[in-house]
């Protein structure tokens, strides 16, 4: 019952912008930690940013801070991604995650309970 459906990827090139969005049904998504991680084929899922539930509260790997701003929207049980001055190593599929209740670091993709199908996000040159 519970589904994050991930959309807004595709095709841009170096130095462009791309939005991500993540909605969100199945679950009380105010009470919920949203993140993002991506995966690059061959490469282990890498966290990039989370934001509380509070939704006051961010943190991103450092390979995206200053390029990259998560937001949510509580009414609209909608977690984006802004991604900007994108590069190729930007280039992985996208996946929003949900938690709840967890203690682990949020940057620890095993604390989240519920993850979306992807997007594919491509960089090109």
């Amino acid at each position: 019952q519970v589904q994050l459906v991930e959309s807004g990827g595709g095709l841009v090139q170096a130095g462009g912008s791309l939005r991500l969005s993540c909605a969100a049904s199945g679950l009380t998504f105010s009470y919920y930690t949203m993140g993002w991680f991506r995966q690059a084929p061959g490469k282990e899922r890498e966290f990039v940013a989370v934001i509380s539930w509070v939704g006051s509260n961010a943190d991103y790997a450092d390979s995206v801070k200053g390029r990259f701003t998560i937001s949510r929207d509580n009414v609209r049980n909608t977690v984006y991604l802004q991604m900007n001055s994108l590069n190729m190593e930007d280039t992985a599929v996208y996946y929003c995650a949900a938690r709840f209740r967890a203690t682990q670091k949020s940057s620890d993709s095993s604390s989240y309970n519920y993850w979306g199908q992807g997007t594919q996000v491509t960089v090109s040159s």
